[in-house]
């Protein structure tokens, strides 16, 4: 889009400014980090939002501030409580960065959450986006939070063609966004852009006969509403099956901690990992408890089945009741990373949404009527 002069330029996003605020002040949703200024649970909302639904995000958020009410009880706390809190929420990188930028805060900020944008992004895991959420809603700064529904809106709004996480489309975009935070309550302006995204403003067939910014919309106007934003092919989708064991000792359970750098690092899990293609899981599983625990495990009946989705992959996963093979070497057993522990033990350690699922099958299968004890 192209307008004639800076000034309709102007005058134009401040009509589209008037028109969000009051949609917004009629439609939003009451959300419990809406009803707070504190930069501290602002900030931990913003992170918990990050690639997951709000729906998901309520009760965590929730458990989350009673675990750690304050910044400083959260950089106190012990890593793994802090990824215990945050267990079955998905990207734990998360977690691990909130927990490190909260240290950082009280020892580089006196405990203060900083209001400038450039000391934010000096913070373990807190990118533009973050940074520009926590200056316009905690710290009423015109400092935009371009997630991908403000981009969307934005995009439509001035009809940009193109990627719109590309250099020369935030050249555009981000200017126009600066403007519309430019008068009053900027906090809000931020949200409603990103509520209009999550309403009105969908990806696909967005429902623009109820949008407030219908009437001045570019790709409205010139039928692209439902063409734009364009972007580039996202990451193949990769399909793949996964084994686990359930070894059971009396009313404990074989739990095994991840090691390494990936999504998953330092949770406690059953002992279970991707088959190879065409390996069946009893030779899989073979394979993955000698590589994990240092003796094959031997599947029995199966005892879950579902999907699962972690970034671009795709998993089909099946767990077993098991077996060890022969009793784990001292040394391994020594070694820290494994450990026997009852069901409501795991609950309190770090663990994935896959272990909370098998988890309840088990409990499931013990309830269900007939089910031997």
């Amino acid at each position: 889009m192209v307008l004639p002069s800076p000034s309709a330029r102007e005058a134009f996003l401040s009509g589209a400014r008037r028109s969000l605020l009051a949609w917004y002040r009629r439609h939003r949703r009451d959300l419990p980090w809406r009803r707070t200024r504190d930069p501290y649970r602002i900030w931990v909302s913003e992170v918990m939002l990050q690639q997951t639904q709000v729906a998901t995000v309520i009760p965590y958020y929730g458990r989350f501030l009673k675990r750690f009410p304050s910044l400083r009880s959260l950089a106190r706390a012990p890593g793994e409580r802090v990824l215990a809190a945050w267990s079955g929420l998905g990207y734990y990188r998360r977690a691990r960065h909130l927990h490190a930028a909260a240290q950082e805060v009280m020892r580089r900020f006196a405990g203060v959450i900083p209001a400038d944008p450039a000391a934010l992004r000096s913070l373990p895991g807190v990118g533009r986006y973050t940074a520009g959420a926590l200056a316009s809603i905690a710290f009423g700064l015109p400092e935009p939070a371009m997630d991908g529904n403000a981009l969307r809106v934005l995009c439509r709004l001035l009809a940009r063609r193109g990627n719109p996480q590309s250099p020369a489309a935030l050249r555009v975009l981000e200017p126009a966004a600066r403007s519309l935070l430019s008068g009053s309550r900027p906090g809000d302006v931020t949200q409603a852009l990103m509520e209009l995204g999550a309403l009105v403003c969908i990806p696909a067939s967005p429902r623009c006969p109820l949008c407030p910014l219908r009437g001045v919309c570019r790709a409205f106007a010139s039928g692209l509403q439902s063409v734009l934003p364009e972007g580039v092919p996202g990451r193949p989708t990769r399909k793949l099956e996964a084994a686990v064991g359930v070894v059971r000792r009396g009313r404990s359970f074989l739990i095994v901690r991840r090691t390494g750098e990936g999504l998953m690092q330092d949770l406690w899990e059953f002992p279970g990992g991707i088959l190879k293609p065409g390996e069946d899981a009893r030779d899989g599983l073979a394979r993955i408890g000698k590589e994990r625990l240092g003796r094959p495990l031997r599947p029995k009946e199966k005892v879950a089945s579902f999907r699962q989705t972690l970034t671009y992959r795709r998993l089909s996963v099946e767990a077993y009741r098991a077996t060890l093979s022969e009793p784990l070497p001292a040394a391994v057993a020594a070694a820290g990373g494994i450990r026997w522990v009852r069901p409501v033990e795991l609950l309190r350690l770090p663990h994935g949404s896959a272990t909370r699922r098998i988890l309840a099958k088990l409990a499931a299968g013990r309830a269900a009527p007939g089910a031997s004890r």
